[in-house]
């Protein structure tokens, strides 16, 4: 019985082996028909010190990426794709069936910037995934200081019969890990005052519709920044918010609803997510400008950085005004005033704004009455560049547009062909309108209304670089396209604002915050320059308990020319303001916009930031650091100056009686002899700041 028993089993066990085999098979055969289950795969690739990993998978039946910083997720696995008009989704049913792996680290120089020379040193990973009909690529970057990944859809057989293609939704999402616990902040997309908003903290679940740059804390202390790089004829995007954690990338429409108009062979922007250990290793990373192509002007020799003063902060006062009568500031004997300033005082020019017809009445609601080629009859711009020439100071242009961008668009070359007779080489544009007032007129003669962010003003903007690079003009777009890092491709566009400015000092109502400046730096500022025209040293003119006043102290005003970087630096108060206090001016005179190096030493954001920077082509360094309304004691190491090399700092400091509240004017200036193995403790009022020279001796 035992041995029937033994070879029964042994049959028994032939048996069911045989059965496993067929139905292994058979489940062979039926998964090799299902594409998504038997073909899937995943795609990695490191940064290259190895601590950001990326890894890209189709194993759910559509692309979806995932994010790793020292081995823990920061980006949980997130959805990719397009959907189009004509085609419907590229995502869902699509397999990776070609990869294609590269590195590179070489080193460029930027024509004028924070620092001379850029590392760009990164590893890649192109997907080519497909439905079997069509293909599209997704492009990953991973870099030491984050990530860039964008789409191609390249032209193919499958598209040959498809010459226009409209993009209505991009399906690209960000899932960040334990939302409630992470900080954002944040201000809002897509609203009616463009992106000058005061800055909101919160959980990141808290997050409606986001602009970007949108900076964010983790729960262990990770800081990431998300953000697009090398925005051009598309449109931009802002984050908007689903389940907690899952934002998604949501395009801004045309005014027909569409999101981006294009055709086979295109790319879209770079999405970008900065990610650091800490608040001061965002602050010195070069992802965005890495992301964007090199210069395409040649030589742009021309463009010149610099620091200005202008007939400007006294209409935001009401002491003048834009349009014309008694209190006029755009004239001509005005103007010279403020050259003669400039010049005694080292300044290279003088922005002029109200000096063409079309500010009188409803210019704010119809910019179609603005001529940008005539001048009111007190402002003669021969006279006026003719004696800029004589005293070495050149007047910076101004062009309002009030947003009616079709009006600019028929005067432009007349307009720029006028500054370029007359020596003018930098020129502020403005489009003053609430969001999504844009207006356009089509080709049939039919009034649109664009956002300032879709794809159409994306294009419009960049026209007008373009077209002033061809006359050796620089552009400093005030309500800009957000920045993107383009002016490593067009260096002539060496400044913008987008977001809120000094000019909500004087009449905010609520003004800018103490915490303000300790915000940027960690949001906008990683986008690129603004010109946020520092400097104000008459803090509350109409007394310290007035709503509309500047809410720091006056040496913050100085750390700001350090912190908050541009190209092109205002000194933005009244002369006779400056000429009160010719000891804190000199700082403003002293320092410079162009660096060589530049390096965060210390920060927290919306706490505090401390900068130093190289200036370019010297070997002094300058140092600013401000703080929110706390104030608080940092001590910051000198090893950023040359080691064996002596420096006499130049410092100036809150007093210790100074705040910004009742004190803003306390301020000490002292020297003192350091050398790289040093370190200085700055005592910082509340909303206060420190700013120093360190010149080599």
């Amino acid at each position: 019985m035992a041995r029937v028993l033994f070879n029964g089993a042994n049959l028994l066990s032939t048996q069911s082996h045989f059965a496993l085999n067929v139905i292994a098979v058979a489940c062979a055969i039926a998964l090799a028909t299902i594409p998504s289950l038997a073909q899937a795969k995943t795609v990695n690739v490191e940064s290259p010190d190895k601590h950001i990993n990326i890894s890209l998978t189709d194993d759910n039946g559509r692309p979806e990426y995932q994010v790793k910083f020292y081995d823990n997720i920061v980006i949980n696995p997130s959805k990719l794709g397009l959907v189009f008009q004509q085609l419907g989704e590229l995502g869902t049913d699509f397999n990776i069936k070609h990869v294609t792996n590269s590195s590179v680290d070489q080193t460029w120089q930027q024509p004028w910037g924070e620092r001379e020379n850029i590392r760009d040193h990164y590893n890649r990973v192109v997907a080519t995934l497909s439905n079997g009909k069509i293909d599209f690529d997704i492009e990953f970057k991973a870099f030491n200081d984050g990530i860039g990944f964008r789409y191609l859809v390249p032209k193919q057989t499958g598209l040959a019969n498809t010459p226009k293609l409209d993009i209505t939704d991009e399906l690209t999402e960000f899932a960040i890990p334990d939302p409630q616990h992470t900080t954002a902040w944040w201000i809002p997309g897509r609203g009616w005052n463009r992106y000058e908003y005061l800055y909101r903290t919160t959980s990141l679940d808290k997050i409606d519709r986001a602009h970007t740059p949108m900076t964010f804390r983790t729960a262990d202390g990770v800081h990431l920044s998300i953000h697009e790089a090398a925005l051009t004829d598309y449109a931009a995007m802002v984050l908007n918010q689903g389940r907690d954690g899952i934002l998604r990338a949501d395009l801004t429409p045309w005014s027909d609803g569409i999101r981006v108009k294009t055709q086979p062979g295109f790319s879209t922007p770079w999405r970008t997510i900065q990610i650091a250990k800490d608040a001061p290793g965002l602050l010195n990373s070069d992802l965005i400008l890495n992301l964007n192509e090199p210069n395409k002007l040649g030589d742009v020799s021309w463009v010149q950085p610099g620091k200005y003063v202008g007939i400007w902060w006294g209409m935001h006062l009401n002491e003048n005004t834009w349009g014309s009568g008694p209190k006029h500031g755009a004239t001509t004997s005005e103007t010279k005033r403020y050259m003669d300033f400039a010049a005694q005082y080292g300044f290279d020019g003088v922005l002029v704004e109200g000096w063409n017809e079309g500010w009188d009445g409803s210019w704010f609601d119809n910019g179609d009455v603005f001529s940008f080629t005539k001048a009111y009859p007190d402002f003669d711009i021969d006279e006026i560049t003719q004696y800029g020439h004589s005293k070495n100071v050149r007047l910076i242009g101004h062009h309002e547009t009030s947003a009616s961008v079709t009006n600019y668009r028929n005067q432009m070359s007349d307009a720029y062909d006028l500054y370029q007779k007359h020596g003018v080489t930098q020129v502020k544009t403005g489009y003053v309108a609430d969001g999504g007032d844009i207006k356009r007129v089509d080709e049939n003669g039919i009034v649109r209304h664009e956002w300032h962010d879709g794809q159409f003003m994306v294009n419009e903007y960049l026209h007008s670089v373009t077209e002033a690079a061809k006359r050796g003009i620089s552009i400093n777009t005030h309500e800009p396209i957000k920045d993107t890092g383009l002016r490593r491709t067009y260096p002539n566009w060496i400044a913008r604002e987008g977001a809120r400015g000094q000019e909500f000092n004087a009449w905010g109502s609520p003004p800018n915050t103490p915490e303000h400046t300790a915000i940027l730096p960690y949001t906008r500022m990683l986008a690129g320059p603004m010109d946020f025209t520092p400097g104000i040293f008459n803090l509350a003119p109409e007394g310290l308990d007035a709503v509309n006043r500047v809410k720091t102290t006056l040496t913050k005003q100085l750390a700001l020319y350090v912190v908050l970087y541009s190209p092109i630096q205002m000194a933005a108060d009244l002369p006779r303001n400056y000429v009160q206090r010719l000891d804190a001016f000199q700082f403003i005179q002293d320092v410079p916009t162009d660096w060589s190096d530049s390096i965060a030493l210390a920060g927290e954001i919306g706490d505090y930031v401390a900068f130093a920077r190289k200036q370019r082509g010297a070997e002094d360094w300058y140092l600013g650091a401000l703080t929110d309304e706390d104030s608080r004691k940092l001590t910051l190491k000198l090893d950023f100056l040359t080691q064996g090399k002596r420096y006499q700092a130049e410092i100036y400091r809150d007093g210790d009686k100074a705040d910004w509240l009742t004190n803003p004017y306390d301020y000490v200036i002292e020297t003192k002899i350091v050398t790289a193995n040093d370190a200085m403790t700055l005592n910082l009022a509340a909303s206060g700041g420190t700013a120093i020279r360190f010149k080599a001796l």
